[in-house]
C-alpha cells in the first residue's frame, strides 16, 4: 500500500480540493498518513490569496529537502493557486519538486503521477479553455466520492471568479466562473444525505453569483437544496455583497434548515478604499443589506473579512472600518494585513502603508473584535440555541461539541447523545470563543453515519 501526506494551505475551497485529491489517490491505492516521513507521495495544496501562505509553502519545501535527499524515490507535488501562478518556475526554483499541477487538473492525477514515476518532471497548469458557460467539472463517476467529514458534506457548485477586485489573484489562478448543473449538485446532495450527512456546505469563490441559464440562480439552487427535508442545516461560502439580493434574505428567513449565519466579506469600511478595491458596492449598501438581514432574521450571526493597510489607506479610512465594525457587531472577523499580489491592479498602486502601521491597525482591530465578541457572548447566556452535535468531547464524559445555528462552537452537557443529533441547549457560560450549555431537548436523532477517512486536509491558514 502506497502512502500519501497532504498539506493544505488556504480556504475551504482548498480543503475541498484536497479531499477530492485524497479520493482520487485512494482509488490508486494510496493511504493517507499523518507525517511526511512515512509517505511515498507528498502533496502540498497551496494558496496565493496572501503572501504569508505562499511563503509558508517555500519554507515547507526547504524543510523537505533532507527527506528527499535521503529518499530520492519520494515524490513531491505542488498544486493549488501557487502552482497555477508560478508553474514551471517552481520546478526551476525547487529541484525536490517532481510535479506541479493546477486546480483544474486534479482528475488527471493518475496520468500525471505515471509520468513522474517514469522519471519525468511534470508541470500541468492547463485550464482547458475555452469552456462552455456551464460545465459539470466534477465527472459523474466522482460525484459519490466527495468531501465529507462525518455529518458534514462540502459541495462545490462553481469554480473561478468573474469579479475584478484589485487586490485578488483568484481570477488569475482559478479562472473565470464555471458552474455545475443543478442536476449534478442535487444528485450529490441526495447521495451524501442517503449516507447520513445532515449538514451541507455549498462552496464557490463567489457562491451567490451561481447561475444556470437565464432563469436559475443561486436563490433557486439554495431553495431546492433546502426543500430536502433530510438536510438539517445548510451553509454556504463565500457570497459577495454586490451579488446579494433581498430574495436570499427572505428565503433564509422562510427555510428553517438554512443556517442563520452569513459570512459576508466587507474588506474595508471606507468607500474610498472600496472603490480602489473595485468591490462594486458601498458601505451604505452593505449596511442596508445587514439591516434587512437583522430585520428579517432576528439573532442572525454575520461574519466578515477585513483588510488593513490597503494602498493609500489613511487613519481616517481605518477609523471608518472600525466604525462599521462597532455598528454591525460581527460575530467573527477574519482580519488581514494587505500584501500585494503579483499581476493585480492593487500592486500598481504601491504598498505605501508602513508595515508597523499595518501591524498596529491589525492589533487594534483584533482587540476591538474581541471586546465585541465578549459582549455578544455575554448576551447569549440564558438563551436557547439549536446545536448540531459534531463529536464527543475528547476529554470529558457526558460532554459534546457542536455548532450553534449561528456557527458558534459550543460544548453541551448531556448523557446519551450521538454525533449528528440536532438538539436545543441553554447557554450557561462561555470560555474564550466557546459557549458552554446544558441540553434542553433533542430535536432530531442522528441517522446512521458516514464517517470520512480523509485526514490531513484542514488548512493551516484561512484564505
Amino acid at each position: 500500500m502506497k502512502k500519501v501526506y497532504i498539506k493544505t494551505y488556504g480556504c475551504q475551497m482548498n480543503e475541498h480540493d484536497s479531499a477530492r485529491i485524497c479520493s482520487i489517490l485512494a482509488s490508486m491505492g494510496y493511504l493517507p498518513v499523518e507525517s511526511p516521513e512515512s509517505a511515498d507521495l507528498i502533496v502540498v495544496n497551496t494558496c496565493s490569496v496572501r503572501e504569508n501562505p505562499e511563503n509558508k509553502v517555500y519554507s515547507l519545501l526547504g524543510k523537505l529537502r533532507p527527506l528527499k535527499k535521503k529518499r530520492p524515490e519520494l515524490m513531491v507535488a505542488i498544486c493549488g493557486c501557487v502552482a497555477q501562478q508560478e508553474g514551471e518556475r517552481i520546478l526551476e526554483r525547487e529541484p525536490i519538486v517532481d510535479l506541479v499541477f493546477g486546480p483544474d487538473r486534479y482528475f488527471n492525477l493518475p496520468e500525471l503521477l505515471s509520468r513522474v514515476e517514469s522519471g519525468e518532471k511534470v508541470c500541468d497548469t492547463h485550464r482547458g479553455y475555452p469552456r462552455p458557460p456551464i460545465e459539470d467539472f466534477i465527472p459523474d463517476e466522482w460525484i459519490d466520492r466527495g468531501h465529507r467529514e462525518n455529518i458534514k458534506a462540502y459541495i462545490v457548485i462553481s469554480k473561478g471568479c468573474n469579479n475584478k477586485c484589485s487586490f485578488c489573484i483568484v481570477p488569475r489562478t482559478r479562472g473565470r466562473e464555471v458552474y455545475r448543473t443543478p442536476d449534478s449538485i442535487l444528485k450529490e446532495v441526495d447521495i451524501v444525505v442517503s449516507e447520513g450527512v445532515r449538514e451541507i456546505w455549498l462552496l464557490g469563490q463567489n457562491v451567490n453569483s451561481y447561475k444556470c441559464g437565464e432563469n436559475y440562480r443561486f436563490y433557486h439552487l439554495l431553495r431546492d437544496v433546502a426543500n430536502n427535508s433530510d438536510v438539517w442545516r445548510i451553509r454556504f461560502t463565500s457570497p459577495h455583497p454586490k451579488d446579494w439580493v433581498y430574495e436570499l434574505t427572505d428565503l433564509i428567513s422562510e427555510k428553517g434548515n438554512i443556517a442563520k449565519h452569513i459570512h459576508l466579506p466587507l474588506q474595508s469600511g471606507s468607500n474610498k478604499i472600496l472603490k480602489l478595491m473595485r468591490r462594486g458596492h458601498t458601505i451604505e449598501k452593505y449596511l442596508e443589506q445587514v439591516n434587512y438581514l437583522r430585520k428579517k432574521i432576528p439573532g442572525i450571526e454575520i461574519s466578515t473579512d477585513l483588510i488593513v493597510g490597503f494602498p493609500t489607506e489613511t487613519e481616517e479610512d481605518y477609523e471608518e472600518t472600525l466604525r462599521v465594525v462597532k455598528e454591525v457587531k460581527f460575530s467573527q472577523v477574519y482580519p488581514f494585513k494587505y500584501s500585494p499580489r503579483p499581476g493585480t491592479y492593487a500592486e500598481k498602486l504601491g504598498d505605501d502603508v508602513p508595515r508597523k502601521i499595518k501591524e498596529e491597525r491589525l492589533a487594534n482591530l483584533i482587540k476591538l473584535q474581541e471586546e465585541i465578541n465578549i459582549e455578544c457572548m455575554t448576551k447569549l447566556i440564558g438563551a436557547s440555541q439549536e446545536v448540531l452535535i459534531e463529536e464527543k468531547h475528547p476529554k470529558k464524559d457526558y460532554y459534546w461539541n457542536g455548532r450553534t445555528n449561528g456557527y458558534r462552537p459550543i460544548t453541551v452537557r448531556a448523557k446519551n447523545l450521538s454525533t449528528g443529533d440536532l438538539v436545543v441547549a441553554e447557554v450557561k457560560s462561555f470560555h474564550g470563543h466557546w459557549l458552554e450549555g446544558d441540553l434542553v431537548r433533542v430535536v432530531k436523532k442522528s441517522p446512521l453515519l458516514f464517517v470520512s477517512n480523509i485526514r490531513n486536509i484542514k488548512s493551516e491558514e484561512g484564505g
